[in-house]
């Protein structure tokens, strides 16, 4: 029977039938050293210090007689002998075994791409992975190693770069251009080579306008905002280099986010359907590789990881892992979609999540822009998340306290907003300047007007007044311009509002409850379309909506005569009795005004001094015909 040794990805023994032969792992490691080496043997003295290290040379000597004793012992039962004992040498017999790592010694009569190939296949995995002896000695070796064979890798992509001239070769050097970079990320030179290799310069300038767009709104903001309260507010405008470029050699490598980025699982209809995101998911790992700011992991030891169910948790805690991009395959052939959602490792964070759709001929017309899209937004959303997570980094307990005062929105009456903003403002006791403490007590101030209706100005303003504080504190965070326009919806000043908001999605593209704020705040402004295309973007990204997306959804859908649509929004909600007035002008405008009254009885309840027309003069609507439907529907009900 002839086996082979796998080296790389782990340390392993393997029969003809690919299957794991069990060895003792320190015979492996004079087997691997060997291959390695291109040695056909070794000094029994060589391998003590290899394998036990500083250790003193009678221990060593020990260990060694005891450690051949097995591999002999083991050999014998595998009727092989790939190692022989003499009294000064170990010696490799080849012939009844290969060796993954043999490609990295002379070439022989390989043709070069067939080599190359090798190479990249082999360098899809660590050499030696998760073997560790615990001795410089070996560790030193092994980091030569791995060093030696990158080069390998690098020379031979140099010499065939030039010389790819079919699509299979040229898809090769790409392969290996993506290895070179993912093992180097903080290499210009790789990272020159995988531009060239990929021709991707379209895409990097792509990455760096969205940025330079993102900023412009910023320098526009400010600009526009002299003469307001805002100009109070110094605006940094925030540098395209922090997600575009190498971080400087001061900066550790810890400080650069890693991200592992799972192989899709597939719930589709189409059990095939995971083959055709493979070349996808690569674009992807491309551009992260392109913004250089993120470190991620290889598709080989990716797909490993995923393979693993009982110790990936610690696989991911013991590499070091930030983020985790964990995406899922749903639909059929027709109807195909990619679900992404990142994962923020250390708390089970879900940071961002959105669905892509892959059917029919989309997918291959529109592969690169979908990976541009999902590594931009991607890096975005893992920027942003950073700047969050830096006050926790700063100052664990504030955020430990801020995480207290936030369990209290999930369930928003009086007493919770009160005793939320009694905990933001310990935040502050503990850290002046922690941003999303500021923007929280913003939100308090503005929910508690709205959950109190008596139109108290003092509440406003001091919710305008955190939120403003929120984005001088920080001010490329989305929160505190958020909470700066629903302020200013409140307020009545629709324009200012608008404009706050867009600045809020624009800085973060995939927060689900802004985009839900700004869809909240074009209803009000009577673009009742966009409104409705924007909260049901809200939605699915955050499909376990809270009852005021659905109730925004259900608004925009009432003023635009879609009074079913309307009311199966309010019938998704969790408390569906906050939107009573809205369920009874639905029915009344539906002609069922036995159900209007129904709802105009539950709504009197609550607030029995209702007025039609007192309420249509504080609710800021920017058009009269939107007025004019709400009139209409609650004069119906009985209102």
């Amino acid at each position: 029977m002839r086996f082979s040794l796998r080296t790389f990805g782990g340390l392993e023994l393997l029969d003809g039938q690919g299957s794991t032969v069990a060895f003792p792992e320190k015979g492996l490691v004079i087997l691997a050293y060997l291959f390695a080496t291109d040695r056909p043997s070794v000094t029994r003295a060589t391998v003590a210090e290899l394998l036990w290290g500083d250790a003193s040379l009678a221990t060593s000597f020990t260990n060694l007689r005891s450690l051949i004793l097995r591999v002999k012992s083991r050999q014998s039962e595998l009727n092989a002998h790939f190692l022989s004992f003499s009294e000064n040498r170990i010696e490799l017999d080849r012939t009844s075994l290969d060796c993954d790592v043999s490609p990295f010694g002379a070439s022989g009569s390989r043709e070069p791409f067939e080599r190359l190939k090798l190479l990249v296949e082999c360098l899809q995995g660590v050499f030696l992975d998760e073997i560790n002896l615990r001795n410089p000695i070996f560790d030193g070796w092994l980091a030569q190693q791995r060093e030696r064979q990158l080069v390998g890798l690098e020379h031979a992509l140099q010499t065939l770069t030039p010389l790819a001239s079919t699509s299979d070769q040229r898809g090769l050097v790409k392969e290996a251009a993506l290895v070179v970079s993912l093992a180097r990320p903080l290499d210009e030179s790789a990272h020159e080579a995988l531009l060239r290799a990929y021709d991707a310069q379209a895409e990097v300038d792509h990455l760096r306008r969205t940025f330079e767009r993102r900023n412009d709104r910023l320098s526009s903001w400010t600009s526009t905002n002299q003469s307001s309260a805002l100009s109070q507010v110094a605006v940094r405008s925030p540098s395209l280099e922090a997600v575009s470029a190498t971080e400087p050699a001061t900066q550790p490598m810890a400080r650069v986010p890693r991200l592992a980025l799972l192989p899709p699982g597939n719930y589709s209809r189409d059990p095939a359907s995971a083959a055709i995101v493979t070349s996808l998911l690569e674009d992807i790992t491309i551009g992260f590789c392109m913004l250089n700011s993120i470190q991620v992991l290889a598709p080989y030891s990716a797909l490993q990881i995923s393979r693993k169910t009982e110790d990936q948790l610690a696989t991911f805690e013991h590499h070091g892992f930030t983020y985790v991009l964990d995406t899922r395959l749903t639909g059929g052939l027709d109807d195909l979609s990619l679900f992404s959602q990142l994962i923020f490792f250390p708390t089970s964070e879900v940071v961002w999540a959105e669905r892509f759709s892959l059917g029919g001929m989309e997918l291959a017309r529109n592969k690169r822009d979908i990976s541009r899209r999902l590594a931009l937004s991607v890096a975005s959303e893992i920027e942003r998340h950073r700047i969050t997570r830096s006050h926790f980094e700063q100052n664990p307990a504030a955020y430990h306290r801020y995480l207290i005062g936030r369990q209290y929105f999930s369930r928003l009456t009086l007493p919770n907003l009160r005793r939320a903003r009694k905990e933001m403002k310990a935040v502050l006791h503990e850290s002046a300047n922690f941003a999303p403490a500021l923007s929280s007590i913003a939100r308090t101030y503005s929910e508690e007007w709205l959950l109190t209706a008596r139109g108290d100005a003092d509440l406003l303003k001091s919710a305008e007044a955190y939120a403003l504080q929120a984005i001088e504190a920080a001010n490329d965070m989305a929160d505190g311009y958020r909470e700066l326009g629903v302020t200013k919806l409140q307020q009545g000043a629709l324009d200012e509002s608008v404009e706050a908001l867009e600045l809020a999605e624009t800085l973060s593209p995939h927060y689900a409850d802004v985009i839900a704020d700004h869809a909240d705040t074009l209803a009000h402004y009577s673009r009742l379309d966009d409104a409705c295309q924007k909260i049901e973007h809200a939605i699915e990204l955050n499909p376990l909506s809270p009852d005021a997306y659905l109730w925004t959804a259900a608004g925009a859908n009432y003023g635009l005569g879609r009074f079913e649509e309307a009311l199966s929004y309010v019938d998704r909600m969790t408390e569906p009795s906050l939107a009573d007035r809205l369920s009874a002008a639905s029915w009344a405008m539906l002609g069922d005004n036995t159900k209007a009254r129904v709802f105009v009885r539950r709504a009197r309840e609550t607030h029995p001094d209702f007025d039609v027309e007192k309420w249509l003069s504080i609710v800021p609507i920017k058009e009269q015909w939107h007025k004019d439907i709400y009139r209409e529907g609650l004069k119906k009900a009985g209102f």
